[in-house]
């Protein structure tokens, strides 16, 4: 049976309304994975951005990237690029998940691409991209998170459940929510993703967290008409509570909002990571 759509916002207000008794805090931000070209898919998710006033973290794959990206961002200033891994190559073997950067890889080999991928990455863009490290299917081995600062990023982002090792690691803030069902590659039901969200929320309030960023996981080449509707129904459903706040990924990682320049087109680029550095 379909739930009446009154029902389904009807249960997240309420899951809201229960933060907002106890004075929490919710600081809504939004993913966007596998960046690589100017689409009209990117036009739709650079409106969105626009429409809601809410800032995306886009996960350019730099191997992959082509000019017209970079072309695009100049006017998509709420589409905020950070680099998705390398090649997004799966380097595992079966029966293991999937990951470009996953124990079998050697340090110096991965540290060397990553520095290389950087460099082209802020070609492509015509400026440095956010200081975020975002690895190809949410995998990578703690060990080689570790040594993600000392390659000059500030912050990586995976999925919910993802724990940096002994050795840490930069600044970590996951994604929380899937838009997309991968197995038939379709935007997932919405009374799936409501009730998902409130166990979600619900488990963070009853565990007495007050005040957390939960990030919503995008694929805007794969979104199909579900996915998009989605996006829009449940955006204006909760940024209007005033339990939620609009959240920029640049405060999420701590960065100085200034940190991708507003103009592309002469912005000098800003450090690279110091692999290889002359």
């Amino acid at each position: 049976m379909t739930t009446p759509l009154s029902d389904l916002w009807g249960d997240l207000q309420a899951e809201l309304d229960r933060w907002g008794t106890i004075g929490g805090r919710i600081r809504l931000w939004l993913r966007d994975d596998d960046a690589i070209a100017d689409s009209p898919a990117l036009d739709a998710l650079s409106a969105l951005a626009e429409r809601h006033g809410l800032p995306v973290l886009l996960a350019v794959i730099p191997m992959l990237a082509e000019p017209s990206l970079g072309q695009a961002l100049r006017r998509m200033p709420l589409l905020l690029p950070c680099q998705h891994g390398t090649w997004h190559r799966n380097h595992a073997k079966p029966p293991a998940k999937k990951a470009e950067f996953g124990p079998s890889r050697s340090a110096p080999d991965l540290d060397a691409e990553i520095a290389t991928a950087w460099r082209r990455l802020g070609e492509v863009l015509e400026a440095a991209p956010l200081p975020v490290f975002v690895p190809p299917w949410n995998r990578i081995d703690p060990a080689h998170a570790a040594r993600l600062p000392g390659l000059g990023f500030a912050g990586l982002s995976c999925f919910r459940g993802y724990r940096l090792g002994p050795e840490g690691g930069p600044r970590l803030a996951n994604t929380q929510l899937d838009i997309m069902d991968w197995t038939s590659r379709t935007g997932r039901r919405h009374a799936d993703l409501v009730e998902e969200t409130c166990r979600l929320l619900a488990a963070h309030r009853l565990g007495g967290e007050r005040d957390i960023a939960f990030g919503v996981l995008l694929h805007h080449r794969d979104h199909d008409d579900t996915a998009w509707a989605f996006l829009q129904a449940f955006l204006a459903a909760a940024l209007v509570h005033p339990a939620v706040l609009p959240g920029d990924p640049r405060q999420i990682f701590e960065l100085p909002l200034s940190t991708t320049a507003p103009d592309r087109r002469t912005a000098e680029p800003s450090p690279q990571p110091n692999v290889e550095r002359p």
